[in-house]
C-alpha cells in the first residue's frame, strides 16, 4: 500500500498512518448521487477509501450542474445515469481504490444487500422515506451512517452509531408528509450550502473510517448559510427519552415495507401511481403556488380534486404528466419506470 498521494492527510496527527491504513481498508456506500452524494463521493474518493460504492436511480441532468460537482456537459449530452457517471470521473480521480457505481432506486427490497460490508453509509438521498429505509437497515446491522440534508440556503446533518448515539428516528418518528418540506426543484438550492453539507458528512464518515468514533459530532448541526446562523441541538438524551420504534423496540417497519410507500404500473397508460401509505391531506392551491416559478413546470391547473402540471423527463423526452390528489396520491404519467417516477415524486411533491 502506497501511503504517498495521501502525505497530507497522513500528516495530520489525528489521522496518521495508522489513520490512513484504516480508510485505505474500509468501505464506504454513498446512498444517492445527487449534490450532496457528488461531495461525499469525491472526498472519499481523494482521501483513499478502499471501496467505494455509489448509488443512485436519476439521469444527469443540466440543472444538476450548477451544484452537483462531479458531472459536467458530456454527461447531459449522454443521458448518463449519476451512479455511471460518477463512477467514471471517481476512477479518473483515484485508480488505486475499487469504485462501484450501481444505478438502482434504493428500497426495502435491496437496501441490506446495498450495504453489505460497509464501515459507514453516508446520505446523499432525495426524500426521508429512503432515509428511514436506511436508517432500518444501518441500525439493524449495525451499520453507522451520517444522515444529512441541504435545501435552499439550509442544511443539517447528524452522526448516527447503532447502540450509542440516537437514531433518525429517535428524532423523527415519522417522516414528514408528502407536500409538507420544500424540494431543490420546488424551493431552490445553494450550491455553496450543499458543498459546506457534504464536506461535513465526508469528514464525519472519514472519522469512523479512521477509527475516531469519540471525534464524531454527537449533536444535530444546522446552518444557514445567507444567513450565517449556526445552531447544534444536543440530542444525546433523545435515544434514553424517546421509545424509538427502531433502535429501541427493533422493530424496522420501513425495512420491512410498513411505512413505505406503494408504486403500482397502470396497465395500458404508461403511467406509474405513487400511494404513500402515510401521506397527508395535500393543500393543493398551496402547492400549485409553489410550483409557479419552478425549473421546467408547465401548464399547471387545479381545483379541489386534483393538481396537474407537466415536468420534464419522461421515457421518451417529451416530458411527464403528473396528477396529485388531495390524499397524496399521485400518477406520473410519460414513464413506466418506477425508479423515475418516485424521483419524480421527491422532485416536485416530496417526501
Amino acid at each position: 500500500m502506497n501511503l504517498d498521494r495521501y502525505n497530507r492527510q497522513v500528516l495530520l496527527p489525528f489521522i496518521g498512518e495508522e489513520g490512513q491504513r484504516k480508510i485505505c481498508n474500509s468501505t464506504a456506500v454513498v446512498a444517492g448521487c445527487g449534490a450532496l452524494g457528488t461531495v461525499i463521493a469525491n472526498v472519499l474518493a481523494r482521501a483513499g477509501v478502499g471501496t467505494l460504492r455509489v448509488i443512485d436511480r436519476d439521469f444527469v441532468e443540466q440543472s444538476n450542474l450548477q451544484r452537483q460537482v462531479l458531472f459536467d456537459e458530456q454527461d447531459v449530452r449522454e443521458n448518463m445515469p449519476k451512479a455511471a457517471a460518477a463512477e467514471r470521473k471517481l476512477k479518473l480521480i483515484n485508480s488505486d481504490i475499487k469504485i462501484e457505481g450501481i444505478v438502482t432506486d434504493i428500497n426495502p427490497a435491496n437496501v441490506e444487500e446495498l450495504i453489505k460490508g460497509a464501515d459507514v453509509v453516508v446520505d446523499g438521498a432525495d426524500n426521508f422515506e429512503t432515509r428511514f429505509v436506511i436508517n432500518d437497515a444501518c441500525v439493524k446491522h449495525n451499520i453507522p451512517w451520517v444522515y444529512g440534508a441541504a435545501v435552499g440556503s439550509t442544511g443539517m446533518t447528524m452522526t448516527i452509531i447503532p447502540g450509542q448515539t440516537p437514531c433518525i428516528r429517535c428524532l423523527f418518528e415519522t417522516a414528514p408528509p408528502p407536500g409538507m418540506t420544500p424540494t431543490c426543484d420546488t424551493a431552490g438550492v445553494l450550491g455553496a450550502q450543499t458543498g459546506l453539507i457534504g464536506n461535513y458528512e465526508a469528514s464525519e464518515a472519514l472519522k469512523i473510517l479512521a477509527g475516531k468514533r469519540e471525534n464524531i459530532n454527537t449533536r444535530l448541526f444546522s446552518i444557514d448559510l445567507w444567513s450565517s446562523e449556526m445552531h447544534q441541538f444536543k440530542i444525546a438524551k433523545a435515544k434514553d427519552v424517546a421509545n424509538c420504534p427502531c433502535c429501541k423496540q427493533r422493530n424496522f417497519e420501513f425495512l420491512e415495507g410498513q411505512g413505505a410507500s406503494t408504486t403500482t404500473g397502470l396497465c395500458g397508460r404508461n403511467a406509474v401511481q405513487i400511494n404513500p401509505r402515510n401521506g397527508s391531506k395535500l393543500d393543493l392551491a398551496e402547492m400549485a403556488a409553489r410550483l409557479q416559478g419552478a425549473g421546467g413546470i408547465t401548464n399547471i391547473t387545479v381545483n379541489k380534486f386534483l393538481l396537474r402540471y407537466n415536468a420534464p423527463g419522461g421515457d421518451d423526452g417529451t416530458g411527464l404528466e403528473i396528477t396529485v390528489f388531495p390524499d397524496s396520491r399521485a400518477i406520473i404519467k410519460g414513464t413506466k419506470k418506477i425508479a423515475d417516477a418516485r424521483t419524480a415524486y421527491a422532485k416536485y411533491i416530496g417526501a
